[in-house]
């Protein structure tokens, strides 16, 4: 069942003059403008690749909290769970693209270390020269973006034969909060508590929580709510729908339950965050 259309995440936008489904650019100008929309674990419906050219954090793929410095590449296939923390003066490189576009792309999340120069300036050369054909907006623009994503799918399949994937040890807690990040990219729309969640998985509510702090830092409520804000605040960006209607989307008893989750963790009604985008809209454009 498709996701109802004010649930959906956009990566950055796009440059200006853009078109087409594939966009590249720099990362950092809608991180520092918008930091929850990255901060906060959710799943996107585009495929990324995101590539570290300065600076260090750390980023939670499905559940697992890995380590970032510069020259590290991360691929995220869409519907991947996932959160950054990257500290001020991160700087970093971004292809997003419709999810099958380039068959030949990676259809698991990838964390790779870049050790190789030649590499390095490769994948660059290639993000620089999207960003260009985007600016220039000529004929065939969307024509050339899907080549070059095409080339960017190859050198990622190099890469992993190069054996530059940091794969993390395959454990069975590793495999239950994979399985719990999958759940919750499903089901984070429902009412359903964490108890059912468990319940599903097969284990209990305490031993999912007990996982998920020790792979990522949060309990598996943390992920949940996490991801249910995340659905919540990009929805609150559009003047439309009525916040009952969000409301009711995200599964929630009333819109009234609805304004005190978000107050509980923006400190704003979703009125004002929603004043705010529309205040802020203009400067973006």
């Amino acid at each position: 069942m498709s996701r109802p259309g004010f649930l959906r995440n956009p990566m950055p936008p796009a440059p200006a003059r853009a078109g087409g489904p594939v966009r590249s650019g720099s990362f950092g100008p809608e991180l520092q403008a918008a930091p929850w929309k990255y901060t906060l674990s959710h799943d996107r419906e585009e495929d990324c690749l995101l590539w570290i050219t300065r600076g260090q954090g750390r980023v939670t793929i499905n559940g697992l909290r890995r380590g970032l410095s510069m020259h590290h590449a991360i691929f995220l296939p869409a519907g991947t769970l996932f959160a950054l923390d990257l500290q001020q003066g991160t700087q970093a490189l971004f292809v997003q693209s419709p999810h099958g576009l380039a068959p030949r792309m990676p259809q698991e999340p990838l964390l790779l270390r870049i050790r190789d120069g030649l590499a390095q300036a490769e994948l660059t050369g290639e993000i620089d020269a999207m960003a260009r054909e985007t600016q220039r907006a000529r004929s065939l623009m969307g024509d050339a973006l899907e080549a070059r994503l095409q080339l960017v799918a190859i050198w990622l399949r190099r890469q992993i034969e190069a054996g530059a994937a940091e794969a993390p040890e395959e454990t069975a807690a590793l495999r239950l909060v994979r399985r719990y990040a999958r759940l919750v990219t499903r089901e984070f729309r429902s009412a359903e508590p964490i108890a059912h969640h468990a319940g599903v998985l097969g284990v209990t509510p305490t031993h999912l929580s007990r996982v998920c702090r020790q792979c990522c830092g949060k309990t598996a409520a943390d992920l949940l709510t996490e991801r249910r804000l995340h659905a919540a605040r990009v929805a609150l960006e559009s003047p439309r729908p009525p916040v009952q209607e969000i409301a009711r989307g995200l599964g929630f008893a009333s819109p009234a339950y609805f304004t005190r989750f978000i107050q509980s963790h923006t400190g704003l009604t979703p009125s004002a965050l929603r004043a705010g985008a529309a205040r802020a809209s203009p400067r973006r454009a």
